[in-house]
This record gives structure tokens, C-alpha cells and sequence, in this order.
């Protein structure tokens, strides 16, 4: 569907509001980056990593705008999510910046999208700006944050290598979709999804505050992996079977499902 979707033309006044959204949003990160190099002694490059990141994210999102239709209006959880996407580019930058500006920062930073990932969820549904933009918008934005925080992570030595696929599970699944057409069926709505997507992002945030430390942290954040990887099975069987032709063993399986 949203493929298709960003197929059509941009309405204007959509189009527009995004833009001068994104724009103003970036303006503040620009202030707030410079900020704070001052204030960590951080290096020059700090605030361009964290503007890059920002406007690649920005641009690639993008795509799916037509998608937030029938909304003629960017709307306030949307620009929620924007924050939190500004918010993440700031941890974004912070990747290869001195450990202890790192360890000071972050979890500040990650603490408060996490909150505001409550937020704008809570706004879409109570104002009526649901949309298949805004939810893959929010999805692109957690999973983002993640990968930089397993980054992170293991930039800080909280965790050997092994912590960045908890960041990078998604994409790997994204180019397996590619490779497997059958892995790029949409999935049905799932809590246990939502919340180890949630959990996840609070294990790497617990990882990265300064009062856990290996092999506590590793720890943690082997178990939130292994979470996520019970999670991205469960979907990548459900896909799977969806896309096995009906034989007689897989209609006799259905028919002794107990739980139809």
C-alpha cells in the first residue's frame, strides 16, 4: 500500500507543512548540536554527523508521505515523531565522539525519546491523525534510534560486536524480503511486537547509563537480543507458512489446529 501510495502526487498543502516542519526541526538541531559541542567539548564533526543523519532520515521517509492521506496537515503527533528523529540524529552524532561525552549524554537524550515515543501515538489516536504514514514513520524512527544505540553500545565496550544486531535485525530482514518475496508480506498488527520493540530500546538505554557495566551490561543486552530474535522468528515463520502452498499435510495441520 505504500508503495503505491507514494506513487501519486504529494498534495501541497502537505507537502508543504512537512517541509517547513522538517525545516524548523532542523534549525533547532543545528542550535542544539552547537550546544552541546560547546558544553561536552565535543569535536566539529559532531553537529555535522548529526545533520546528515537528520536530513538522510528526513529524505528517505519521505517517500511515504502520501501515505498519511486523507490528512491534508503534517499534525502534531507526526511532528512528535519528527523530534524523536532529531533527538536520535543527536545520538547519531554522538557515535565516535570521547567516551565520556558519550556516557554523560546519551542516556539523557535516549530517555527522552523513548518518552516522547509514547506521545505521539497518544496524540495521533486522540486527534484523528492515524495514518499508515505516521505509523511507518514512528516504526522507521524506533528502529533507527535502536541501531544507534547498539552502536553505541558497543562503542562504549558495554558489549561486544554481537550487541549491533540488535540494531541491525531489521534491516538484515528488509534485504531478506528482497532476496525472498515471501518475507515482504505484510504482517498482521501484534502487541508482542509493540512491546519488545519498547523493551528493546530499554535494555540498550539501561545498557548505556554509567552504572551497569560488563559483564552486567552484557548481559543485558544479550537478553534483549535474544528477545528480539524470538520475535523477528516468530513473524519470519507466520510469513513463511503463509507462503507454502495448500497440500494435504498443511491442510491436515489446519484442521488439527486446536485453536482455530
Amino acid at each position: 500500500m505504500l508503495e503505491s501510495d507514494t506513487a501519486r502526487s504529494y498534495p501541497a498543502e502537505l507537502l508543504r507543512g512537512a517541509v517547513v516542519s522538517a525545516m524548523l526541526t532542523a534549525f533547532l538541531l543545528v542550535a542544539v548540536t552547537w550546544a552541546l559541542t560547546v558544553a561536552l567539548e565535543l569535536s566539529a564533526l559532531f553537529a555535522v554527523k548529526a545533520l546528515l543523519l537528520f536530513v538522510a532520515a528526513v529524505i528517505w521517509f519521505g517517500r511515504y508521505l502520501p501515505a498519511h492521506r486523507p490528512h491534508n496537515r503534517i499534525g502534531p503527533a507526526n511532528r512528535v515523531t519528527l523530534a524523536r528523529l532529531a533527538l536520535t540524529a543527536l545520538l547519531g552524532g554522538l557515535i565516535g565522539e570521547a567516551p565520556a561525552a558519550v556516557t554523560l549524554a546519551s542516556p539523557l537524550i535516549a530517555g527522552v525519546v523513548l518518552v516522547l515515543d509514547g506521545v505521539d501515538g497518544w496524540l495521533a489516536r486522540r486527534g484523528g491523525w492515524t495514518s499508515a504514514f505516521g505509523a511507518r514513520f514512528d516504526m522507521e524512527t524506533d528502529a533507527l534510534a535502536i541501531l544507534v544505540m547498539a552502536v553505541q553500545a558497543w562503542q562504549l565496550g558495554k558489549a561486544a560486536a554481537w550487541v549491533l544486531l540488535s540494531g541491525a535485525l531489521r534491516y538484515l530482514f528488509i534485504a531478506a524480503a528482497i532476496a525472498l518475496p515471501q518475507l515482504a508480506r505484510p504482517l498482521p498488527d501484534s502487541r508482542r511486537r509493540k512491546v519488545v520493540c519498547v523493551l528493546q530500546a530499554v535494555v540498550l538505554l539501561l545498557v548505556l547509563t554509567p552504572w551497569i557495566s560488563s559483564p552486567w551490561s552484557d548481559a543485558v543486552a544479550g537478553a534483549g537480543l535474544a528477545m528480539l530474535l524470538y520475535s523477528f522468528t516468530v513473524d519470519t515463520i507466520w510469513l513463511w507458512r503463509q507462503a507454502r502452498p495448500l497440500t494435504e499435510e498443511s491442510l491436515a495441520d489446519e484442521n488439527d489446529d486446536p485453536c482455530p
